[in-house]
């Protein structure tokens, strides 16, 4: 009951074939069986869950108009706010904040009918790509406790790979959502810039920052990017656009698509053997769609430089008026950005948006010949736990940045792009494959991705915990 897809669990209850209460309490019974192992969700909300569930199968019994995700347990990252339920953004400084409101795209949720589980756990503000803080400890990977789950969205990734909720709630501020996932063997998707309205507290992430669905099935990112998408009056970059339902344009696969790969996108300086030979064995599998697939020489350009300047900028604006009063109860990496980003002046942050505007060019360029674009996830398989990143990638000694630096440029871009399970390495570690579609065209990522779940699933595959 606790690994089957939202999709039929939506199904069942409607139906009452299974209510919402009955998948409710066996997902609350795993949460709190492995959740003290494995530490995905900071903060549970039992007592709510169970009266959501309960409203839920009440409204069936009635008749009454049901939402996309009626009834289908859910967990929400703690960078979201949530409406009299504690959330903390992984900071001793929020560590006793509740919120007055919901955050739009979790009103959405609930809007849509979903009963929620709590939250889960990500590192301080979101800074970094491995999920611990100084509140609530760190997050374990499900396939190996001794190993990273990813950042920032690390306690959603691990909290669905485990079975403790088939929905999560993730954002994606450079490569949150699809860098857990990959690490955790789940599907997640970095919608296009806009799709989704945002709350935003800081200047931080503002213009890079995505938030998306966390799923085991395809399908059921689809209904979540269903409830959640759309403009609000809050998000200026929020934006209108009449599209099809998601749910059903992945039910159609393409007759014809270009599809690109690359294996370094003309910077990352090293790769993971592994990685290497799963994502090539990977893309050759959508040949037999009759889809053009070819290796490209994609070249972008000082991407980890813009993209450092501009979010250490940020967070030292953030920051700053707070750094006297708590320093000392500020994680130290996060510490280390801000004292950074004080170095910079107006000039360095007009040369990253200068570069930001060449990278979108390059891949404006790209798209104009190309329908997908294709690269690992990672550069690197989940590494040990207190790490912030691998030393050293196929022998090479490599960047604090390089073993995520994949998904950096499609923040920077606004581009969609999705991480989907495309293999195992010699330890039993998942690699994910990563597929970027044109700007506002999650629709065909969305095909793509069940196009590769339906020759190559991984949902059988479950990771075993003691």
């Amino acid at each position: 009951m606790c690994f089957i897809s939202a999709y039929d669990m939506v199904e069942k209850i409607k139906t009452q074939e299974v209510s919402s209460v009955e998948f409710t309490e066996a997902i609350i019974e795993r949460i709190e069986e492995i959740n003290p192992i494995i530490n995905a969700y900071c903060t549970t909300t039992f007592e709510l869950a169970r009266d959501m569930a309960k409203k839920a199968d009440d409204a069936v019994k009635k008749g009454e108009k049901l939402g996309l995700l009626h009834g289908i347990p859910t967990s929400i990252k703690d960078l979201m706010q949530t409406k009299g339920i504690r959330t903390t953004f992984g900071s001793k400084i929020y560590e006793n904040f509740i919120p007055d409101e919901d955050e739009i795209a979790v009103k959405r949720l609930k809007d849509a009918g979903i009963v929620m589980l709590g939250k889960t756990n990500t590192p301080e503000d979101g800074h970094k790509s491995v999920t611990d803080n100084l509140v609530f400890g760190e997050t374990k990977n499900p396939w190996n406790l001794a190993k990273t789950c990813g950042g920032s969205s690390g306690g959603a990734g691990a909290a669905v790979a485990a079975g403790l909720g088939p929905l999560a709630l993730g954002s994606d501020g450079g490569g949150s959502i699809r860098t857990p996932s990959s690490l955790c063997g789940i599907y997640g998707l970095k919608p296009n810039f806009g799709r989704i309205a945002r709350n935003f507290r800081h200047v931080a992430f503002s213009t890079l920052s995505h938030y998306g669905p966390m799923v085991r099935y395809v399908k059921d990112a689809a209904l979540m990017l269903d409830a959640m998408a759309g403009p609000d009056f809050i998000d200026k970059y929020s934006h209108y656009r009449k599209d099809t339902t998601f749910s059903k344009a992945i039910e159609v696969k393409p007759e014809k698509l270009k599809i690109g790969y690359s294996l370094d996108l003309g910077y990352v300086k090293a790769v993971d053997k592994e990685i290497e030979k799963a994502i090539l064995s990977a893309v050759q599998k959508f040949e037999r769609f009759n889809w053009s697939v070819e290796e490209v020489k994609l070249k972008l350009k000082k991407v980890e430089r813009s993209f450092a300047l501009m979010v250490t900028a940020a967070l030292a604006y953030d920051y700053k008026p707070l750094m006297k009063e708590w320093r000392e109860k500020i994680t130290p990496t996060l510490v280390r950005l801000v004292d950074a980003g004080m170095n910079y002046n107006g000039l360095d942050l007009m040369s990253a948006e200068a570069q930001r505007q060449k990278i979108e060019k390059t891949l404006y360029q790209y798209f104009e010949k190309y329908d997908i674009l294709i690269t690992p996830t990672n550069a690197s398989p989940a590494f040990e736990l207190g790490r912030m990143f691998p030393p050293m990638i196929n022998g090479k000694n490599v960047s604090p940045v390089t073993w995520h630096a994949f998904a950096l440029p499609f923040n920077i871009s606004w581009n969609p792009a999705a991480s989907i399970p495309c293999g195992w390495n010699k330890e039993g570690l998942p690699i994910g494959m990563q597929i970027v579609g044109k700007l506002w065209d999650e629709s065909t990522v969305l095909q793509v991705s069940k196009a590769f779940e339906e020759i190559s699933p991984w949902q059988n595959k479950k990771p075993l915990i003691d």
